[in-house]
């Protein structure tokens, strides 16, 4: 008979192992274009541990490569992953015993990781779960990227249409969020604040128009609690 803390690793293994099998290719796809924009293919279990943020990671590649200004992409970091504060609204961290343990579920905290638990009935998780969750979505994608980072060590130098990866990831998760919210009005100003932001700074695009699309949907959500308490 298994005794408990192996039934609940066994619960988080079944949880995670479908979004895990997802991550494979987007994590192949990162260290291939890791190592095609210059890096040798040591950095991508850097990135993936150092970083750990999934779109972070693919931006930190042209940012980096670019010779951003620290600056820029500590804001564009911020902007980009803000989003994670509210995660932390409604994820049971309190589950996790121990102050490693709670350490580790923050780090850990993605936006797989966050759509595996946060569903679950709160009584039927345990820190152990929660933790395994988060540690086999970390070693899938740390290891997809390493992996396609000695592919992409092996490959032609140069290969065309590479760097499209992180717009079709963007994409995607711009269409399922559509679907799962069918709220028109959201991706207009984000068209409109990132052409405002290509006509006022095109090197700088991106920074300012997060910023932008963060200071609209924020005055956005002032005005809906005005007009609903009025």
């Amino acid at each position: 008979m298994l005794n408990p803390r192996t039934t609940q690793i066994r619960a988080g293994i079944a949880d995670s192992w479908a979004v895990g099998v997802g991550l494979v290719p987007l994590g192949l796809a990162f260290g291939v274009v890791l190592t095609q924009g210059g890096f040798d293919w040591w950095w991508a279990p850097i990135f993936s541990t150092v970083i750990y943020a999934g779109s972070m990671e693919f931006l930190a590649i042209g940012l980096i490569g670019a010779v951003t200004p620290l600056a820029s992409i500590a804001a564009a970091t911020l902007l980009v992953n803000f989003r994670h504060v509210f995660y932390g609204l409604s994820f049971p961290l309190h589950r996790i015993r121990g102050r490693l343990g709670r350490l580790y579920g923050v780090y850990a905290l993605t936006d797989e990781s966050y759509a595996i638990v946060a569903p679950k009935v709160r009584d039927a998780l345990s820190g152990t779960r929660i933790l395994t969750v988060q540690v086999v979505c970390q070693i899938v994608w740390v290891a997809s990227g390493t992996v396609g980072a000695l592919i992409g060590a092996v490959l032609p130098a140069g290969l065309a249409g590479l760097e499209f990866a992180l717009t079709a990831l963007f994409a995607v998760l711009a269409i399922d969020a559509f679907r799962a919210n069918r709220d028109v009005p959201a991706p207009v100003i984000a068209l409109v604040c990132g052409l405002v932001a290509l006509l006022i700074a095109k090197d700088q695009m991106l920074v300012i128009g997060l910023t932008l699309f963060v200071a609209a949907l924020f005055a956005r959500f002032v005005y809906r609690n005005a007009t609903t308490n009025a």
